[in-house]
């Protein structure tokens, strides 16, 4: 799971919501980062594409490890 920020939210943690990271089928830089589901609903968020990329990285090395 990881923490995003929907785009053009508050900046007072309304817009933050966890996403199942192995839903992720396809992040784009579009110039607003795009995030398409495995299910074909498409999210539009705050952090930039290799930032997102990090989190699921950091995510998929903590699964591992138990």
């Amino acid at each position: 799971m990881i923490k995003l920020t929907k785009f053009n939210s508050e900046h007072n943690k309304r817009g933050e919501f966890i996403l199942n990271a192995e839903h992720i089928e396809q992040i784009e830089q579009t110039p607003d980062t795009v995030v398409t589901l495995t299910n074909g609903k498409k999210l539009i968020v705050e952090e930039p594409m290799d930032e997102i990329v990090r989190r699921v990285m950091v995510y998929r090395r903590a699964l591992n490890k138990f």
